[in-house]
């Protein structure tokens, strides 16, 4: 894979369809409208896959944070959206899914091109996502209520008195670059159900899908004002939102580090904050598994998405008996995630999402091997234009190497042995984040005491990053902070009255 073929064969992939989308003139999405920024300032928008500059977007400045925030805030005041009947909001809703879903080839190309996704795993995994947020949060629309409760009163006195649901009020809803599009949908899905108002911000890398589907939004009949989209880095437009006092809750989905800021800069207004955060979660294999198996599922564990995914399993603690088969299985899967362009067909693994996250994973595989780490498969990265990384797996680890403790986010896994369960447990739980694990073993009691026994918000059991919008997600520890998808994810959109009539 050279320079000039990588470059020439994914830009000439194209779709009219994309090329279209890229072509548009930068503008930001408020109360209905596409505005102009207040100051002009754009970013550039690169695709991953060949180095090129492919298109531009509005770096977002106070003042137009401000703008989308006044938009939210009377939308939501005037209730155009919470007012409406509940069974028109899941309607409608219904109606932007649909539509997602009649364009998911190219919202699936264009999260190909932005992201450096295979366009083919965009199509099974991040398009259908989308619109499952979408059509499971409408469901809640019309069946959120609250309920009568007895009081407990004194003797010969008599009040009725019942609970209702509502709406928290405005959102920022912040969002990472490894999955733009469903994490937009995983994030104004229960929020619109709930009837609040949004403003949207993607990552500056990947912004193209949030814009068009700003597009969608505006075509399902969503009244203007109610999701308002705005690009720009996070430290500018992020940092206005996370601390506007005109701003109820605020969603984040990111590093831990960015979420511990927006923590504290959420404080001073006492904001409800939901924060899905960073992962190192371990993938436990015990000495009963079907290698065959188990092999190809910790690969996929951490390769799938270049390792760019916050449950990514980046820790491998097989035993003993096992842990040569397993490596050894691990590295014969490296033709099947070679990288390649992300509008190639046969691609499995894309490349990284650019050349900051390039340097940050080639300099943590580099750290390893300085601290004693060895190679046993890839560890380099292809001579080819875009942020290609071969998939990597270091051997002859301990838990004080900083590719052991600290979150990579790349196509990076470091392997260790165990002989005792007890220990595994005890080294599984030994880092600052809890957000899944995986074991992979044949019997039902190991099972249930590593999944009992591992702090983590998910524990999957011989599969990985099993993620459905029916299942509460979220972590412990410096994880996260609230839980978003199944019932849990549209509480987090409401608040609780409590009402007490005397009799």
């Amino acid at each position: 894979m050279n320079e000039m073929t990588t470059i020439s064969y994914q830009q000439r992939a194209y779709s009219d369809a994309a090329q279209k989308a890229l072509a548009r003139k930068p503008a930001l999405f408020i109360n209905g409208e596409w505005v102009a920024s207040s100051h002009g300032t754009l970013i550039e928008v690169e695709d991953p896959s060949s180095g090129a500059i492919i298109s531009h977007i509005v770096d977002a400045s106070v003042a137009d944070t401000d703008r989308a925030v006044a938009a939210a805030r009377v939308a939501f005041d005037d209730g155009r959206w919470s007012g409406l009947p509940p069974i028109a909001r899941e309607k409608i809703m219904l109606r932007l899914a649909d539509l997602i879903e009649a364009h998911a080839d190219e919202l699936a190309e264009l999260e190909a091109i932005d992201v450096g996704k295979p366009k083919t795993m965009a199509h099974v995994v991040d398009v259908p996502g989308a619109v499952s947020h979408i059509r499971y949060m409408a469901g809640f629309a019309a069946k959120v209520g609250g309920e009568t409760v007895q009081p407990y009163t004194a003797p010969g006195s008599a009040f009725f008195s019942y609970t209702l649901k509502e709406p928290v009020g405005v959102c920022a809803q912040i969002v990472p670059w490894n999955f733009p599009l469903l994490m937009a949908c995983l994030k104004i899905g229960p929020a619109l159900a709930a009837g609040c108002t949004i403003i949207l911000k993607p990552a500056e890398q990947t912004s193209l899908t949030a814009l068009r589907l700003a597009d969608l939004i505006a075509e399902a009949g969503i009244p203007a004002g109610v999701v308002n989209v705005i690009t720009g880095y996070g430290h500018v437009s992020g940092d206005r939102l996370v601390k506007h006092p005109d701003v109820d809750k605020v969603a984040f989905t990111g590093s831990t580090e960015i979420g511990k800021l927006i923590n504290k800069n959420a404080t001073d207004t006492l904001k409800h904050v939901t924060l899905e955060l960073g992962g190192k979660s371990p993938v436990v294999v015990m000495p009963d598994v079907d290698v065959a198996e188990a092999a190809p599922g910790a690969a996929g564990a951490i390769f799938f998405n270049s390792g760019q995914v916050c449950v990514a399993g980046s820790r491998l603690y097989a035993h003993r008996s096992v842990f040569d088969s397993v490596v050894e299985g691990i590295a014969n899967t490296a033709p099947f995630w070679a990288p390649r362009p992300s509008l190639d067909p046969a691609a499995h693994m894309g490349p990284v999402v650019s050349k900051e996250q390039y340097d940050r994973v080639l300099g943590y595989i580099e750290a390893g091997k300085r601290d004693g780490a060895s190679v046993a498969m890839g560890g380099d990265a292809p001579s080819a234009a875009g942020h290609y990384i071969n998939p990597t797996l270091l051997v002859d680890v301990n838990p004080q190497m900083s590719v052991v403790r600290e979150e990579i986010f790349g196509p990076v896994v470091v392997a260790q042995r165990f002989d005792d369960i007890n220990d595994v447990i005890k080294e599984a739980n030994a880092t600052q984040f809890g957000l899944a694990a995986s074991v992979w073993t044949k019997d039902a009691r190991t099972l249930h005491k590593l999944a009992s026994s591992i702090k983590a918000g998910t524990v999957w059991a011989n599969c990985h990053a099993i993620i459905d919008v029916a299942l509460p997600f979220g972590g412990y520890k410096e994880s996260g902070i609230g839980r978003e998808q199944g019932r849990a994810g549209i509480e987090a959109y409401l608040e609780t009255k409590t009402v007490v009539m005397k009799l």
